[in-house]
């Protein structure tokens, strides 16, 4: 069998994008040519005197039939020059406007919901502080029942060492159990 390699026949877009990268990157040292943007057509820069001007009473000459002719596909080229740029101008600037109208909804959409992404910060800013106010209520609570069950009974030791151990912090929680607070907070907030 003959161990010749087929040579590799890009069949999508990417696969094309991939052969010339491939290509590029087989030898770095060698110059990129990079093509420029296309320029814009020019009409006529230099303006053209026409010398036979024919009068309207006259009728033309056989002879004269090219030169009206000539005449006449400049003045069309000329005319369609100007329609193409007029056309170009106006989508330009309709182009420019609908860029001006989305940037101008997309700011609204953002002060909307940065408004109301404050609001829900505050919110449970005030949520965590009463939550914090109530549990260390609930641990003031428990502390002076400790102490006046240890004051009353010295037989229940093991009785504050579950106290105390209830006043050291407990774990933090972990991340994705905070987010489903933040979430269930959010949804009873909305």
């Amino acid at each position: 069998m003959n161990s010749e390699q087929k040579p590799f026949v890009p069949k999508t877009p990417i696969d094309f994008q991939k052969l010339k990268l491939e290509r590029l990157m087989a030898n770095p040292e060698k110059p990129v040519i990079i093509p420029e943007m296309p320029k814009e057509k020019k009409g006529f820069t230099v303006p053209e005197f026409v010398r036979n001007v024919m009068g309207s009473s006259a009728g033309a000459g056989s002879g004269e039939f090219h030169v009206y002719r000539h005449l006449r596909r400049k003045e069309y080229t000329r005319q369609k020059m100007i329609e193409e740029k007029g056309e170009k101008e106006r989508l330009d600037e309709e182009f420019h406007r609908k860029m001006e109208e989305n940037q101008r909804m997309i700011e609204e959409k953002t002060a909307k919901k940065r408004i109301k992404r404050l609001k829900r910060k505050e919110k449970l800013k005030k949520l965590k502080a009463e939550g914090l106010l109530k549990r260390k209520g609930k641990q003031d609570e428990k502390e002076n029942n400790s102490e006046e069950d240890s004051s009353e009974n010295e037989s229940s030791n093991s009785e504050s060492e579950k106290d105390t151990s209830e006043k050291q912090p407990v774990a933090e929680p972990s991340e994705s159990n905070r987010e489903n607070e933040k979430r269930e907070l959010s949804k009873s907030i909305i």
